[in-house]
């Protein structure tokens, strides 16, 4: 049996591939950003090409640098920014139109006349999902209707479609696999989560053919082989799940209501609702977790759209910072934010809330506010942003929790840890493994190779041990106060977006 899992971790702003052993240890880490483009305001691309020659220049970096073949390994996982949606020429393996990232607020118009119409309900009874433009349909609409001849073609059957998962499995099987795996079609907004297949008048609202569309399979499953001229032999896929439910995944909440944050470009906070598929009365998602051994389970979503590209934005668009580690000893050095509240809705604002018109906004500025003041606030606004989504799952589910599993490059920061802690009133809990996103996809991957004894959730040992435990020290006046003051400026930035 090979002694490594391959796992694809294709972000949005990086590639990575991440070489774990058998016991999940990691082995060896290569990473490379790529270009973010902005052509208009409000709109997020990527260059589909740049995402796979990452992709594939970083797996190739790893095995060269861990000295492996393709013989050394036993499957590759993947795991993807979710809801990008790439439309290429299936006759010449090109892309007509960069894809359209998860962020990117060009269709928000047509959202609205969707809701208008009087559409959210059914549309949210059959997906699980709210009216947005964070979802594919709208984006593949678009393209369909603004790229030269797409149409047409697409309607003559020389167009495919795919999340970032499904571009990179076609890509690395030279074509001859157009598939995605559950978790990633129920982000669609074209897929029904209860018959679990792409829903016929989904497909008709949106005018979009069914032959454009991937086969969906369980996560956890042979999709096909990566071509031998890639790397030196072929290697199963065996595993795929969108980026936050590979994270519930690879935190090993298997347990039904175990909830897990994930501080990425976004803050994505999961709950485990086991075979049952809870419709939020909260604002919240209801969407597939993964397919394993013949049953789906759920889960409960919230996104929050920016969160660690808020600290990017302070370093690259503000230059206050030089790097995100910074924040955490600029924030130490005061006692608070002076008052200062930080809304990062630069695209919108998410779960629960749902105001895609809302942008950023910083309140409570005086003269004494200083770099220092504007960091923190900036650092506890990821915070507020997830007790917000965490508070309405509690509701949804009807419990209250007492820990949270999180990971991300931001949980590293142990005064945001600590924050979220006394902000929640709940014990979180940092796992020695951080990575687990791509945890998550090589878990999935290693089942179906069958790496260890067994099969199913059973079959992994607990390997997310615990390296800090941050516990709630805050008063509830205080908290309850601060709180009160973010959800003020949180109404602010909603008002902006409609005030005449």
């Amino acid at each position: 049996m090979p002694a490594f899992v391959m796992a694809f971790d294709q972000g949005t702003t990086s590639s990575r591939c991440i070489l774990f052993n058998r016991d999940t240890s990691i082995h060896c880490i290569a990473q490379k950003e790529f270009p973010q483009l902005y052509p208009q305001p409000g709109w997020v691309e990527h260059d589909p090409m740049a995402l796979w020659s990452s992709q594939l220049s970083v797996a190739v970096e790893a095995m060269q640098k861990a000295n492996l073949t393709a013989k050394d390994i036993a499957a590759i996982g993947i795991t993807n920014q979710r809801e990008t949606t790439v439309v290429w020429d299936k006759r010449t393996g090109e892309p007509i139109a960069n894809a359209i990232v998860w962020q990117c607020r060009r269709t928000a118009s047509l959202c609205d006349a969707l809701k208008a119409q009087g559409l959210a309900a059914d549309i949210r009874a059959r997906t699980g999902l709210q009216i947005d433009a964070y979802f594919s349909a709208t984006k593949l609409a678009w393209l369909l209707d603004n790229v030269p001849h797409a149409r047409e073609d697409a309607e003559n059957g020389h167009l495919l479609f795919g999340t970032v998962d499904t571009w990179l499995i076609w890509k690395l099987t030279r074509g001859k696999v157009h598939a995605t795996d559950y978790s990633n079609a129920s982000r669609t907004m074209l897929f029904n989560i209860h018959t679990l297949d792409w829903d016929d008048e989904l497909l008709r609202l949106f005018r979009i053919p069914r032959g454009m569309l991937p086969v969906v399979k369980p996560s956890s499953h042979i999709y096909g082989y990566a071509d031998a001229s890639f790397f030196g032999g072929e290697i199963p896929i065996g595993g795929v799940a969108g980026d936050q439910q590979a994270a519930l995944f690879g935190q090993q909440c298997f347990a039904e209501g175990a909830v897990k944050n994930t501080y990425g470009t976004g803050c994505f906070i999961l709950m485990n609702t086991g075979s049952r598929a809870i419709e939020s009365k909260n604002g919240l998602l209801t969407t597939i977790a993964w397919g394993l051994d013949g049953k789906i389970t759920y889960a409960l979503e919230g996104g929050v759209f920016v969160a660690g590209a808020a600290m990017q934005w302070l370093r690259d668009g503000l230059r206050v910072i030089d790097n995100a580690a910074e924040s955490e000893s600029l924030a130490l050095s005061v006692a608070d934010t002076g008052g200062v509240y930080f809304v990062p809705a630069f695209v919108g604002l998410g779960a629960p809330h749902w105001e895609q018109n809302a942008r950023g906004m910083a309140v409570g500025i005086t003269r004494g506010t200083s770099q220092a003041e504007f960091v923190r606030a900036a650092l506890e606004s990821l915070a507020y942003q997830s007790a917000d989504v965490i508070h309405a799952m509690e509701a949804d589910a009807a419990l209250t929790l007492s820990s949270i599993a999180v990971d991300g490059g931001a949980c590293r920061n142990s005064f945001l840890m600590q924050f979220q802690a006394d902000i929640l009133n709940a014990t979180v809990l940092r796992p020695r493994i951080t990575e687990s996103t791509a945890l998550g996809a090589m878990l999935l991957a290693g089942l179906t190779a069958g790496i260890w004894n067994g099969r199913g959730t059973d079959a992994i040992t607990r390997t997310g041990a615990i390296e800090t435990v941050f516990r709630p020290e805050m008063d509830e006046t205080r908290r309850n106060t601060l709180l009160a003051g973010w959800h003020k400026a949180v109404r602010c930035a909603a008002y902006w977006a409609h005030m005449e």
